[in-house]
């Protein structure tokens, strides 16, 4: 069974489906082990496929079901009218939908995942949000591209899933100075490192402090996905390690049929 936390905020909504899914209860091995659903890696493609399956299957979809992305830390939005072949997917780091039945899905190992959904409007969607996407405008324009399909922007809900928390996100000056460009009221983002020159980011609540304002409501799930290395695949931790293969875990929503 494909392990996942839940936000309480849209686990409380009628209609919808969603799960931040851990790694745990897929089928890959190795550095991949075990639910890892990149389908950008080197992992054996058909195990993602089943991992992927199990994801869906945990939601109660089928695996036809999950749509995914080819993300590129960027701020693009596609709209997911009907679903796309799996070697055709966007180049984007968002998708959003009024389509029920479907599961809008994302990967990340340290970067934010991030979930939307007006219920009432029966509008959904998924951000990839690293710290450029996320400083880029990516969930701004995701709320955006949500709007235009539908959805009102008071009534939208969001959660930022497991990532890198700021006692384990050591950053540099070149972070810190690309955050404070855009504006320098963000400097309370960054708390003073271990070492000269370093800081830690608060990824999680950068995120969300956009959301809120961009006038959207947003909880934040306290997993640490470096610290927590059962449960999470974690970008920044394998480097520290000496890097090699990784694994992607899954965040994904859906609008009920």
């Amino acid at each position: 069974m494909a392990e996942a936390v839940t936000a309480d905020t849209l686990a409380a909504q009628p209609g919808l489906l969603h799960g931040f899914f851990t790694r745990r209860g897929g089928v890959s091995g190795g550095a991949f082990a075990a639910l890892n659903c990149s389908l950008s890696g080197r992992d054996d493609p058909d195990a993602v496929r089943e991992n992927r399956r199990r994801a869906a299957g945990s939601l109660g979809l089928p695996g036809s079901a999950l749509v995914g992305l080819t993300q590129v830390h960027g701020d693009a939005v596609a709209v997911l009218h009907a679903p796309w072949p799996e070697d055709r997917r966007p180049h984007a780091d968002a998708v959003v939908t009024r389509r029920a039945g479907m599961a809008l899905g994302i990967v990340t190992a340290d970067c934010a995942p991030v979930l939307f959904a007006d219920p009432a409007a029966g509008v959904i969607g998924a951000a990839h949000a690293g710290w450029r996407g996320a400083v880029g405008g990516v969930l701004e324009a995701t709320i955006d591209a949500m709007v235009r399909i539908g959805a009102q922007r008071g009534r939208i809900i969001a959660a930022v899933g497991p990532c890198i928390r700021q006692p384990s996100y050591e950053v540099a000056a070149d972070l810190r100075d690309a955050v404070l460009a855009r504006d320098a009221g963000d400097a309370h983002f960054f708390a003073e490192g271990a070492r000269a020159d370093r800081w830690q980011f608060d990824l999680a609540g950068y995120c969300a402090a956009r959301l809120v304002a961009a006038g959207i409501a947003a909880e934040i799930t306290p997993q640490d996905t470096l610290a927590d290395e059962a449960r999470f695949f974690s970008h920044r931790r394998n480097t520290l390690a000496g890097g090699g293969p990784i694994g992607h875990q899954l965040s994904a929503i859906a609008l009920t049929a």
